[in-house]
């Protein structure tokens, strides 16, 4: 959607969110259907699944999941949906197996959602071939993303990130003195 063609300042804000369940649902307006890379963000103009226009507003970038609602200054709220992406489903033997599977996904830093006796992640063919060479069982699936937010808040989160060993550590800060293992 073209930013300039918006009015900004008659387009409905949505200043604070509410977490899933913390809201009154009888009192969305509409909802808005994002994928994970959109689901963190300040500031981004939004059109609803059922056409109403609105500015997120933020304070400062969050990570919203599904079912949060944004809660609009003019009162009302927006649902949040998590789209469907394709995924990667993994599972295990058993728990032994399936902790090593997610230990060597962490040691990556791959945003990893933990569902159950699966775990889920996007894509990636060099991950897929490492997770077959531990024995995990791995189906490409099609699914909302929301993945843990890690030991050290929302740091993960990095839309260009597939491999986790891209990054620089000295981009952000774990507030504790430890060293990684690559």
């Amino acid at each position: 959607m073209d930013h300039e063609s918006i009015d900004q300042e008659s387009t409905p804000r949505a200043t604070e969110v509410l977490r899933a369940g913390a809201w009154p649902e009888s009192e969305a307006r509409d909802s808005v259907l994002v994928d994970f890379d959109d689901r963190f963000r300040r500031r981004r103009l939004y059109t609803g699944q059922g056409g109403l226009a609105f500015l997120l507003d933020l304070p400062e970038a969050t990570v919203l999941r599904e079912g949060d609602g944004l809660a609009l200054a003019t009162g009302g709220f927006v649902r949040v949906r998590a789209a469907p992406e394709p995924l990667v489903e993994i599972t295990a033997t058993n728990h032994e197996h399936f902790a090593r599977i997610a230990w060597h996904l962490g040691n990556r830093h791959l945003p990893t959602q933990i569902d159950g006796e699966r775990l889920l992640i996007r894509d990636d063919h060099v991950i897929v071939q490492m997770l077959e060479g531990l024995g995990a069982v791995v189906r490409k699936v099609s699914a909302p993303f929301d993945p843990e937010g890690g030991a050290y808040g929302q740091h993960n989160h990095d839309p260009g990130q597939r491999h986790g060993h891209h990054h620089h550590h000295g981009d952000h800060d774990h507030h504790h003195d430890h060293d990684h293992q690559h």
